[in-house]
């Protein structure tokens, strides 16, 4: 089949095979992936033609204690750092969410090292404390190696984990911790971190258990093309029995202040990416431009290629920027959001975490060629 038979069978409604991705990427070109993505996108969410979404969301760094020591971090201290390392008090937590609650914020974002001193009990209790204080706050948080870690201190199985931080008030869990969920990899940068199945266990046993979750992607960590339509492939077939990914991000890998020395990925290849992502992950509903490591234009331009959400503004973000690296995008606003949205043609819609409408911003100014 020649490249414009794959392009056809995509828009035929028909998966796209590993052998198929990879020819795609190779041979056919940004202009032709990105009209595939962009009607793929029109289809699974009908207001992309007009509407882009954003959340007003923030991380929140519990701890920077980790001991599984991943190759491609700059995030983490050793237990035991008293100089860098940390544990955050409530209070500190709570002073967050405040500030992300006078912005309209609706979804915070806990996530941290694997620290050694803290069990179940201790993220029972902050995941109560902020449900309680905070109800209409949407908690997003803990990654698949997050649970992971917590089951093994804790010698609990990873459904017991879920279900009492669900009972605590978690209400969705992030795709974090996937980077490229294919063992050869992971077994060089991250060989202490969660193996392929495990991760996907995790996330498993949280859709059985009513739990969401998001999907992501980190590229450029040496992966080959084929490696990343494994990792595709891992999702979909996943999401084929449970249902339970909302959304897919991608994005690259800055190895700047890391044990990984990477090149620079090309924004051509990010858009690739996207435009990729939309057509192999053909039962996945939401496709995220991801502003932290490919700035806010390159974003912006995302939306051209098959995302139909511009992401969260974060308001705070240290695990990539702990990289020091010049090359990343310091934030954005939410009015910055809002303006990149209309720049590209879109009428910026706000969301919550369940992707319902909080606000749509489309009183001023005009749009620019709707």
């Amino acid at each position: 089949m020649n490249i414009q038979g794959i392009l056809d069978k995509a828009l035929d409604g028909a998966r796209i095979g590993l052998d198929e991705g990879v020819r795609l990427y190779h041979e056919a070109t940004l202009g032709e992936l990105g009209a595939v993505a962009v009607e793929l996108c029109r289809r699974k969410n009908p207001r992309s033609a007009t509407h882009a979404t954003f959340v007003v969301d923030r991380n929140i760094n519990y701890t920077n204690y980790c001991y599984t020591l991943c190759k491609f971090c700059a995030f983490y201290r050793l237990p035991g750092d008293l100089k860098e390392g940390y544990v955050r008090t409530n209070d500190e937590i709570f002073k967050k969410i405040d500030e992300l609650l006078e912005l309209g914020g609706t979804q915070v974002l806990l996530q941290g090292g694997h620290n050694p001193d803290l069990g179940i009990e201790y993220y029972e209790a902050l995941v109560r404390d902020v449900h309680t204080r905070y109800p209409q706050v949407h908690v997003h948080s803990f990654s698949a190696s997050e649970v992971r870690h917590i089951a093994k201190v804790s010698n609990l199985t990873i459904k017991d984990v879920l279900l009492r931080l669900k009972a605590a008030g978690l209400n969705s869990l992030p795709g974090g911790g996937a980077e490229i969920l294919v063992d050869r990899v992971r077994k060089i940068v991250s060989p202490l971190k969660t193996r392929t199945a495990e991760y996907f266990e995790v996330h498993r046993t949280a859709h059985e258990i009513g739990l969401k979750s998001t999907s992501t992607m980190v590229y450029g960590l040496g992966e080959t093309i084929e490696e990343r339509m494994m990792h595709y492939d891992g999702y979909r077939r996943l999401q084929d029995q449970t249902g339970g990914f909302r959304a897919f991000i991608p994005w690259s890998f800055e190895s700047e202040s890391t044990e990984i020395q990477m090149p620079r990925r090309a924004g051509s290849e990010y858009l690739r990416m996207v435009a990729i992502s939309r057509i192999m992950l053909d039962n996945i509903q939401h496709l995220q431009a991801g502003w932290v490591t490919e700035g806010p234009k390159l974003s912006q331009v995302a939306l051209l290629y098959g995302a139909d959400d511009f992401g969260g503004i974060l308001m705070e973000e240290n695990v990539v920027s702990a990289t020091g690296s010049d090359r990343l995008y310091s934030g954005v606003t939410k009015d910055e959001a809002i303006r990149l949205i209309r720049e590209a043609g879109r009428i910026p819609v706000q969301r919550n975490t369940n992707y319902e409408t909080v606000r749509t911003y489309a009183d001023e100014p005009a749009l620019v060629g709707a």
